[in-house]
């Protein structure tokens, strides 16, 4: 399988396209930025001028764009890749969606002739660089093996979730998870600065200690401690605080529809609302620090 489709040239799909070039891929790429075409040009890509020439005559098309609504309207209806690509198509989307949706657009592939997967993406900017994401895919099996060397250009870590939708919810878990974390890790960094407590020390003490999780480890909020987290970039994304709060509405609404209970899910998310609604929802989620710090 040589011949890639991308849709969507995004922070992550624009690198991400690379790495498909990198590996050998002949990728025809497509997005509505003109500059992020051009770029994608730029970088070896075949530039498509519309969604149906982007999936013409390839044997796979990844998408990797904002949110549900957008991948509906790139894949479904008579304009859109599912009817445009030929059958048997692989498709696979990278984007972070609800797990109706995902289980929905499964349905209407297979309905198409052709298989999906939801294959949602963790490990940020960085990680979309470097090659070094983890894909957390549902699907059916053999459309995993299908794409796995796809996925292993672009990522470091393929874990097959289950059947359609289980990408997406395990996705939806693990941001829900995040949040809550980085959270918890700023409050005790602001705490320690109110103590008279140095990051540094903290950081030493806590990153071998039982508080020791990703977001203070890899990608410590507080400046200094981790050199290449935003945090010393003046909280440059990253993973924009806009995302993480678009990923835990739909993780809350699936909470609720599942009857779950998730009270620091809530909370937050109520975080997240009110550092988008004071204007910092383009920090990067770690900023959270700052913005608790000010409140």
């Amino acid at each position: 399988m040589r011949r890639i489709g991308f849709i969507g040239l995004g922070n992550m799909g624009a690198p991400m396209a690379r790495n498909l070039l990198k590996a050998g891929f002949a990728v025809r790429a497509f997005d509505l930025d003109a500059d992020a075409l051009e770029a994608a040009r730029a970088a070896g890509a075949e530039a498509a001028n519309s969604i149906q020439d982007a999936v013409r005559d390839v044997e796979a098309v990844v998408t990797a764009l904002p949110a549900a609504r957008h991948v509906r309207a790139a894949l479904t209806g008579p304009e859109g890749a599912f009817a445009a690509a030929r059958r048997g198509g692989l498709f696979v989307d990278c984007s972070t969606i609800d797990v109706e949706t995902a289980r929905a657009l499964a349905a209407e592939a297979e309905a198409a002739g052709h298989q999906m997967l939801d294959s949602p993406m963790s490990g940020g900017v960085g990680g979309a660089e470097a090659g070094t994401l983890t894909f957390m895919v549902g699907g059916a099996e053999a459309a995993v093996e299908r794409a796995r060397p796809i996925l292993s250009a672009m990522g470091r870590n393929v874990l097959h979730a289950g059947g359609a939708g289980a990408g997406a919810a395990a996705k939806i878990c693990n941001n829900m998870m995040l949040a809550i974390q980085m959270i918890a890790v700023s409050e005790g960094f602001n705490l320690a600065a109110r103590l008279g407590l140095d990051a540094q020390k903290l950081y030493d003490i806590s990153s071998t200690a039982t508080a020791r999780c990703w977001s203070l480890n890899d990608y410590c909020p507080a400046p200094g401690p981790v050199p290449s987290a935003p945090s010393n970039r003046d909280y440059r994304p990253g993973f924009a605080a806009d995302l993480m709060l678009k990923d835990l509405r739909i993780a809350m609404q699936a909470a609720q529809a599942a009857g779950a209970v998730t009270p620091m899910g809530a909370q937050a998310t109520q975080l997240y609302a009110m550092m988008a609604a004071a204007g910092r929802g383009g920090e990067d989620f770690s900023g959270v620090i700052r913005y608790l710090d000010g409140v």
